[in-house]
C-alpha cells in the first residue's frame, strides 16, 4: 500500500503564492491520472487539478489562470503552483493518484489557509 504526503501548506495572504507537493511511501511505476483535490470547512471535496498519463490537464473554473499542475516524470508526482490566491482557496488540499479509474490513492491533505 502506497502512502502519499502532502506538504507545502500554510498561511498565506492574498494574492501570495504557494507550492504544494507530493510524496510517496513506494514507487509509482505508471499512473491513469494524478491531481489536487480541496476541501473546505462544510463543503465537499471537490476537483482542483489533474493531469493524466498524456498530459491533458483540467483545472476547476476558479482556479483556472492562478493554478498549475506539473508533474515530476522521475516520481510519477504532482506539484501545484498556486498565486493569486483568494480567501476562498482556504481548504485542506489533498494529493491524488489514480493507478486506474477506479483504484487510486489520497493524502492526508495540507492546510492552505488564506487571510490577511
Amino acid at each position: 500500500q502506497v502512502q502519499l504526503v502532502e506538504s507545502g501548506g500554510g498561511l498565506v495572504q492574498p494574492g501570495g503564492s504557494l507550492r504544494l507537493s507530493c510524496a510517496a511511501s513506494g514507487s509509482i511505476f505508471s499512473f491513469y491520472a494524478m491531481g489536487w483535490y480541496r476541501q473546505a470547512p462544510g463543503k465537499q471535496r471537490e476537483l482542483v487539478a489533474t493531469v493524466k498519463s498524456d498530459g491533458s490537464t483540467n483545472y476547476a473554473d476558479s482556479v483556472k489562470g492562478r493554478f498549475t499542475i506539473s508533474r515530476n516524470n522521475a516520481k510519477n508526482m504532482p506539484y501545484l503552483q498556486m498565486n493569486s490566491l483568494k480567501l476562498e482557496d482556504t481548504a485542506v488540499y489533498y494529493c491524488n493518484i489514480q493507478l486506474s479509474a477506479t483504484r487510486g490513492y489520497w493524502g492526508q491533505g495540507t492546510q492552505v489557509t488564506v487571510s490577511s
